[in-house]
C-alpha cells in the first residue's frame, strides 16, 4: 500500500439528472450532488465536506433531507437499488442505514420523501413496476407498498402531509394521488380525472390544499383530493372562492382538465415549487421564479418575479437566463432562496432584502461560482501562480484559483476547446479549438488572443518546462513551436493514428508521446529524432507520463494495465480489475502514481510499482475521467471527468500532513494589462477628477446657499418655538390653580362618602346576625327530619329483600319446568327442521341449475357485448394516446424548429464564410474528380476491348509476340523523354531557389521600412501625447478661471488668485526665444517628414514592381511545371497501361501452352511453343 494518500478538498461542478438536487443543511450550507459524492458546502467559509457514493453504484438518482436537517437520504440506481440514509451531524457524514425494496427487483428509486417526524421514509420505484414503499426506516422496515403508475403513467414527486405522518400525495404524467397509511396498507383516498394533465411538481400549502404545476404553467389548487380551481398566473391578485353550484363547478374544472390539451407550444413549464410562511415560489417558464403572498384565507397575490441574470461573458446561441430551474429550496430561517438549473448552476437570493430592494428586475447570484455544463476536455497548471484552467464542450474556458477557491477569469468562444495549456509564469494560455490554435493573454478582467496558429482540432497542447517552446498535436503530427519567435521549429511525425498524450521532460529536452496506434515514442526536442519506441498494436494508449526522474515512462490503455517503459521495454505492468485506466499523473517526488479510470475513480499506486495489485480507490467522478494533473509543489492533485465537474485532491502522507517538498514556490501576483487600456483608465481617471472637482465647486455653492435658506427658516422656527413656549407656561400656570381647587372638592366628597359608607357597615351587620340566628334554628329541625326518614327507609328495604328471595324461588321453579318442555320441542324442530333443509337444498339446486344456465346465456352475450366494446374503447384510447403524443411531438419539434432556426440564422453567417473558403477547395476538387472519371472510362474501354481479345487469343497467338517486340521498341524511346523532363524540372527548381533568395532579399528590405515607419508612429505618438498634456493644461486653466469668477466681489482674493495663476501657468524663461526654437524644430521636423515619405512611397512602388515581376516569373514557372507533371503522368499511364498488357499477353501465352500440350495430337505445338520461347 502506498504511504502518500489523496483526500479530496473542493469540487466545482453539480450533478443534473438528480431529483431534489439542492438542500439547506443549515443558514450557511447547502448539500447537493457532485461527481460520485454529496458535497455540503458552507457558503460562508468556503468549506465542502464530501459524503461518498457506494463502490457499486451506477449513479445517483434522488436525494432527500428530513424535516429536522439531521438525515439525507440518496438513492442509487443499480442491479438492486439502494437508499442510503446518512446522518449530517457527524463530520464524515456516517451512514446510518441501507433500505432495499425486498425481495422485489428494483433497478431505481425515482423519488424519496421524509415525514414530518422523519421516522418514516417513502421511496417511489421507477418503471415498469412504480410501486411506492413506505418504510419504518431507523428499522429497515417495509411496513406497505402500493402501485402508483404505469408505463404510460410515470410518477415524478412524492411527498407527506407536513401536517400529517400518516397521509401522502403521489403526482406525475395523468396522476395525482392521496394515500393514507391505515391499518398496516396504503390506501387511496382521492379519485380526482386527471389523465390528461401532466404534472411536474406538487407542495403541500394546509393540511387538505395542494398546489400543483403542469408542463403547460398552470397551476391547480386540490383540495381533500379534488380540482378545485385554477390560479391564474397573469393577474396580480389572485382569488380563490369555492363556487356555489356543484354543476357550475363541475363545468369549470372540465373546462380546466381540457384546456391543458389545448395548450399552445410556447406556454412556460412550472418545473419546481415550493411552499413558506408567506405564500409559496414556483418556477414560471425558464430563469424565473415567481413569488405569491397569502392575503387572506382563500387568495393569493402575486408579489415579485426573481430571474436568472444574463452572463455578459456569453457567445452561446441560448443565453443564460433560458435554463430550466429544476430544483428550489429554502433555508430554514426563510431568509435565503436557492435553486439549480439543468445545465448544473446554483443560484441564491436573500429573501430579507426583498422588502428593501424596489427595483423591477431583481436577480438572481452564483451561491458558489459558474461550473461547466459539458463535458471538460482539457486541464493545466502553471508554477508562478495557484491557477488551474479547463476547456469544456460548452464553448468555454475558466482559470480557477485553487488557493481562494474562486474562479478568477472565465470566456465563451464560439467553437468548441479541445485543449489548454497555461504558461509556467501563468500570464498566458494556450487553447486548442476547431479551426485554430490560439495563444492569448490572461489580462485583469479578460482573455485576449495575440497569436493564432493554422493547427486544426488540436487535441492536446503544452507548454515546456521553461516557458519557451510549446507542443501541439494534429492528428497524428506533433508541431514544436518557439514562444519567442512563433516558428514552427519541428514537426515530429511517426505515429499511424491519433496522439492521445503528450509530455515534456523537465529539462525539456525530450517529449513523450502516446497514440491510438499502440505506440509510445520519446523525441528529442533538438533535433526531432526518436530515441526510444515501444509499439504494442492490441492497446489504445490514453494518457503517458514521465517518471520524477524522467528516466522511465509510465502509459495507460485500453488492455486494462498501467505500463512502465524504458529503453523501448515494458518493465513492469499493473492489471487495473476489469476497468480501464483513462488518464496517469506522477508525483515529482516519486512516491506515487495516480491513475484516473473509465468509471471515474482514482487509484493512489505506491511507486516503485509493486508486483502484486496494491492500490487506495476513491470515489470520484460519475463520468470516465479525462485529464489529471499534480502541482509543481505535489500538494494538490486536481482531476476533470465527462460529467463537468472539476476536482481538487489534497495530496497528504498517512499521518494527515502535507507532503515535504524541496521546491519553494513563491506564488506572484503581477498581471498582465495592455497599453491602450491603461491609457483609456488614465484618461478617464482624469476626465473624472475634472469632472469630481467641478461637482464639489457645485456642492460649495448650494452648501452656502443653502446654510443661508437654513438660517432663515432656523430664526424662524426659533421665534415661533418661543412665542409657543411663552403661551403653554400661561395655561400651564392656569391648569395648576384649577388642579388646586378640584383636589379640595376631592377631599371633601371623599370624607362625606366614609361617614355615610360607616352608618350602613354597621346596619347590614346588625341584619344579617339576625338572619344567621333563624336559619341556624332551621337546620336544627331539618336534621331532625332526616334522622327520622333514614330510620324508616332501612325498615322498607328489609322487607323488600325477603320479598326478593320468595319470589325469586318462585321463578326458578317455573322456568325449570318450562325449560324441559321447551327441550322437547326443540329436538321435534329440529328433527322436522333437517327433513325441511334436504327438501330446500334439492329445490335450491334444481334453482341454482336453471338460473346459471340463464345465467351463463346472458353472460356470454354481455361478454360479447363487453368485448366488443372493449376493442372499441382500446382502439379510441390508442387513437386518442396517438394524437396526443402527436401533439405534444409536434409542439416539442415546433419549440426545436423556432429554436433551431434562431440557432441557424446565427450560425448562418459563420458558415458564409466558410462556405467561401471551402468553395476554391471544391473547385479543386471537382477538377480531380473530372481527371479521376476521364481515367476510369479509360479504364472502362481498356477492360471491354481486353474482353474482346481474350476470345481471339487462340488466333493471334502468332501476332502477340510480334506485338510484344514492337512495344518494347516503342518504350524505349519514351523512358528517354522522362529523363530529359527530369533535368529540365531539375533546372527550374534551380531557377526557383534564384527566386526565393531575391525574395528573402526583398522582405528584408520590406522589414526595414517597416521599422522605419514604426518610429515614425512612435514619434507621431509622442507628439499626440504633448497636444493630450496642452488640453488638460488648458482644462486645468479654465477651472482656475472659473473658480476666479467667485472671488469677482472680494478684489483681494481676486488678485491673489490671478497672482497664483501666473505664476502656475507662465514659464520664468524667455517667451520669445522659446517660440523661436519650437518653430525651427518644427520646421525641420517637416522637412523630414516630407523626405521621409517620398522615399516611402518610392520604395513602395519599386516594392510593388519588383512583387509585379516575381509573380510573373513564378506565375510562368508554375505553368511549365503544371505542363510537364501532367506530361509525366499521361506518360506513367501510359507505361503502366503497357506493363499490363504485358503481363496479360504473357498469362494468355502460358495459358495457351498449357491447353496445347493437354492435347496429344497436336505434335507440332510444342516445337512452336519453344520457338516461342527463344524468341522471348
Amino acid at each position: 500500500m502506498t504511504s502518500v494518500v489523496a483526500q479530496a478538498h473542493f469540487i466545482f461542478g453539480l450533478r443534473t439528472g438528480v431529483r431534489n438536487n439542492l438542500c439547506f443543511f443549515d443558514e450557511q450550507s447547502v448539500v447537493f450532488p457532485c461527481g460520485n459524492s454529496c458535497v455540503c458546502y458552507n457558503s460562508v467559509q468556503r468549506c465542502q465536506r464530501f459524503i461518498p457514493g457506494s463502490e457499486k453504484s451506477q449513479g445517483m438518482r434522488a436525494l432527500a433531507i428530513s424535516a429536522n436537517r439531521r438525515y439525507l437520504a440518496v438513492s442509487e440506481c443499480g442491479e438492486k437499488a439502494t437508499i442510503t440514509v446518512f446522518d449530517l451531524q457527524h463530520e464524515q457524514g456516517r451512514k446510518r442505514k441501507v433500505l432495499t425494496a425486498g425481495d422485489m427487483l428494483v433497478e431505481e428509486f425515482v423519488c424519496m420523501a421524509f415525514s414530518p417526524d422523519s421516522k418514516y421514509l417513502i421511496g417511489q420505484t421507477g418503471g415498469p413496476e412504480w410501486m411506492l414503499i413506505f418504510w419504518l426506516w431507523e428499522k429497515q422496515k417495509v411496513l406497505a407498498t402500493v402501485k402508483t403508475g404505469n408505463s404510460n403513467n410515470s410518477v415524478t414527486q412524492v411527498s407527506f402531509n407536513p401536517y400529517n405522518n400518516m397521509q401522502l400525495c403521489v403526482s406525475g404524467t395523468g396522476v395525482f394521488k392521496l394515500f393514507r397509511y391505515s391499518e398496516g396498507a396504503l390506501k387511496q383516498s382521492s379519485f380526482p380525472k386527471v389523465e390528461s394533465i401532466n404534472f411536474l411538481c406538487h407542495t403541500w400549502m394546509t393540511e387538505e390544499r395542494v398546489i400543483a404545476g403542469t408542463d403547460t404553467g398552470r397551476l391547480l389548487v386540490f383540495e381533500s383530493g379534488d380540482l378545485r380551481r385554477e390560479i391564474n398566473m397573469a393577474s396580480k391578485a389572485v382569488q380563490e372562492q369555492p363556487d356555489s353550484n356543484s354543476l357550475h363547478r363541475q363545468v369549470e374544472l372540465k373546462k380546466i382538465i381540457d384546456t391543458d390539451v389545448d395548450e399552445g407550444p410556447n406556454v412556460p413549464r412550472i418545473t419546481a415549487i415550493l411552499s413558506y410562511s408567506k405564500g409559496f415560489a414556483c418556477s414560471l417558464g425558464s430563469g424565473t421564479v415567481c413569488l405569491f403572498e397569502k392575503n387572506e384565507e382563500d387568495s393569493y397575490r402575486r408579489s415579485k418575479d426573481i430571474r436568472i441574470p444574463p452572463d455578459p461573458y456569453s457567445n452561446e446561441l441560448t443565453p443564460a437566463e433560458c435554463q430550466e430551474i429544476d430544483t428550489m429550496c429554502i433555508s430554514p430561517a426563510e431568509e435565503t432562496l436557492a435553486i439549480s438549473t439543468d445545465r448544473g448552476q446554483l443560484y441564491s437570493f436573500s429573501l430579507s432584502s426583498l422588502e428593501i430592494n424596489k427595483e423591477e428586475h431583481i436577480h438572481f447570484e452564483f451561491l458558489s461560482q459558474p461550473f461547466h455544463s459539458k463535458s471538460i476536455t482539457g486541464l493545466s497548471v502553471c508554477i508562478r501562480k495557484p491557477l488551474v484552467a479547463t476547456s469544456s464542450l460548452d464553448h468555454s474556458v475558466r482559470i480557477w484559483n485553487y488557493d481562494t477557491k474562486v474562479l478568477e477569469l472565465y470566456k465563451e468562444f464560439q467553437e468548441e476547446a479541445y485543449s489548454v495549456a497555461l504558461h509556467p509564469t501563468g500570464l498566458f494560455i494556450l487553447v486548442g479549438f476547431s479551426d485554430k490554435l490560439r495563444l492569448m493573454n490572461l489580462l485583469i478582467d479578460d482573455i485576449r488572443t495575440f497569436k493564432e496558429f493554422t493547427v486544426r482540432g488540436c487535441r492536446e497542447c503544452a507548454f515546456s518546462h521553461g516557458g519557451h517552446m510549446f507542443a501541439a498535436v494534429n492528428g497524428n503530427v506533433i508541431h514544436i513551436y518557439s514562444v519567442t519567435y512563433f516558428e514552427n521549429i519541428l514537426n515530429l511525425k511517426g505515429h499511424n493514428g491519433k496522439i492521445r498524450g503528450i509530455e515534456w521532460s523537465l529539462d525539456d529536452s525530450r517529449l513523450v508521446s502516446c497514440g491510438m496506434d499502440g505506440a509510445v515514442y520519446e523525441w528529442n526536442t533538438q533535433t526531432g529524432k526518436r530515441e526510444s519506441e515501444s509499439v504494442l498494436k492490441s492497446c489504445s494508449y490514453t494518457d503517458v507520463a514521465f517518471s520524477s526522474d524522467c528516466k522511465t515512462i509510465l502509459a495507460v490503455g485500453t488492455d486494462l494495465t498501467l505500463k512502465e517503459i524504458q529503453d523501448c521495454q515494458v518493465l513492469r505492468e499493473v492489471p487495473a480489475d476489469e476497468v480501464a485506466h483513462t488518464a496517469v499523473a506522477v508525483s515529482h517526488s516519486g512516491r506515487v502514481v495516480f491513475t484516473g479510470t473509465s468509471s471515474g475513480t482514482i487509484r493512489a499506486i505506491k511507486y516503485p510499482l509493486p508486483i502484486q495489485k496494491e492500490w487506495i480507490m476513491y470515489q470520484a467522478h460519475c463520468g470516465p475521467i479525462t485529464k489529471m494533473v499534480i502541482t509543481f509543489d505535489d500538494q494538490f492533485l486536481f482531476t476533470v471527468s465527462e460529467d463537468g465537474c472539476l476536482l481538487m485532491w489534497k495530496v497528504i502522507d498517512k499521518d494527515g500532513r502535507g507532503l515535504k517538498s524541496s521546491r519553494q514556490i513563491i506564488h506572484t501576483e503581477e498581471i498582465l494589462v495592455t497599453k491602450s487600456d491603461l491609457e483609456e483608465k488614465t484618461q478617464n481617471m482624469l476626465e473624472l477628477k475634472m469632472r469630481l472637482e467641478e461637482l464639489q465647486m457645485e456642492n460649495e455653492y448650494q452648501l452656502r446657499l443653502k446654510d443661508m435658506s437654513y438660517n432663515e427658516k432656523m430664526k424662524e422656527l426659533s421665534e415661533k418655538f418661543t412665542q409657543q413656549i411663552e403661551s403653554l407656561k400661561t395655561t400651564q400656570q392656569i391648569m395648576k390653580t384649577e388642579m388646586e381647587k378640584q383636589e379640595r372638592e376631592h377631599q371633601k366628597s371623599s370624607a362625606e362618602l366614609t361617614v355615610k359608607n360607616s352608618k350602613d357597615l354597621k346596619d347590614l351587620e346588625l341584619s344579617y346576625s339576625q338572619k344567621l340566628i333563624v336559619e341556624h334554628e332551621r337546620y336544627q329541625d331539618l336534621q331532625q327530619k332526616n334522622l327520622r326518614m333514614q330510620e324508616d327507609y332501612e325498615k322498607q328495604l328489609k322487607d323488600a329483600e325477603e320479598r326478593k328471595v320468595q319470589s325469586l324461588q318462585e321463578l326458578t321453579q317455573r322456568y325449570e319446568a318450562r325449560l324441559q318442555e321447551k327441550t322437547q320441542l326443540l329436538v321435534q324442530c329440529q328433527e322436522e327442521a333437517q327433513q325441511q333443509s334436504r327438501e330446500f337444498k334439492e329445490i335450491i339446486k334444481q334453482v341454482e341449475e336453471d338460473e346459471e344456465r340463464k345465467i351463463h346465456d346472458i353472460q356470454i352475450k354481455y361478454e360479447k357485448k363487453l368485448h366488443t366494446e372493449k376493442e372499441i374503447n382500446t382502439n379510441l384510447k390508442g387513437e386518442t394516446g396517438l394524437m396526443t403524443q402527436k401533439f405534444y411531438s409536434l409542439q416539442r419539434q415546433i419549440d426545436d424548429r423556432c429554436t433551431d432556426i434562431n440557432k441557424l440564422k446565427q450560425e448562418r453567417q459563420r458558415l458564409l464564410g466558410l462556405i467561401r473558403s471551402l468553395e476554391s477547395d471544391i473547385e479543386d476538387l471537382k477538377r480531380q474528380i473530372s481527371g479521376h472519371e476521364k481515367t476510369s472510362q479509360d479504364k472502362d474501354k481498356t477492360i471491354s476491348g481486353l474482353k474482346k481479345k481474350n476470345q481471339e487469343l487462340e488466333k493471334l497467338k502468332f501476332v502477340l509476340d510480334f506485338q510484344l517486340n514492337d512495344l518494347k521498341k516503342q518504350t524505349e524511346p519514351q523512358q528517354d523523354d522522362i529523363a530529359e523532363k527530369k533535368e529540365r524540372i531539375h533546372q527550374l527548381e534551380e531557377e526557383l531557389v534564384q527566386i526565393d533568395q531575391s525574395n528573402t532579399q526583398l522582405k528584408l528590405a520590406v522589414s526595414d521600412l517597416r521599422l522605419k515607419l514604426r518610429t515614425r508612429d512612435k514619434e507621431m505618438h509622442k507628439e499626440m501625447q504633448k497636444v493630450k498634456d496642452l488640453e488638460t493644461h488648458l482644462q486645468r486653466l479654465k477651472a482656475d478661471l472659473h473658480n476666479c469668477v467667485g472671488f469677482i466681489q472680494e478684489p483681494r482674493k481676486l488678485k491673489d488668485s490671478v497672482q497664483m495663476i501666473y505664476a502656475r501657468y507662465v514659464p520664468q524663461t524667455d517667451g520669445a526665444e522659446k517660440s523661436s526654437v519650437d518653430e525651427d524644430i518644427q520646421r525641420a521636423f517637416g522637412r523630414h517628414r516630407d523626405h521621409l515619405e517620398r522615399t516611402v512611397t518610392s520604395l513602395k512602388t519599386r516594392l510593388a514592381k519588383s512583387a509585379e515581376e516575381h509573380e510573373k516569373v513564378y506565375v510562368k514557372i508554375m505553368k511549365e511545371n503544371v505542363s510537364l507533371i501532367t506530361e509525366i503522368n499521361e506518360l506513367r499511364k501510359e507505361l503502366r497501361l503497357v506493363r499490363t498488357q504485358v503481363k496479360d499477353y504473357k498469362a494468355q501465352l502460358a495459358t495457351f501452352k498449357k491447353s496445347n500440350k493437354s492435347r496429344p495430337n497436336s505434335e507440332n505445338g510444342p516445337k512452336k511453343e519453344t520457338k516461342h520461347e527463344d524468341a522471348e
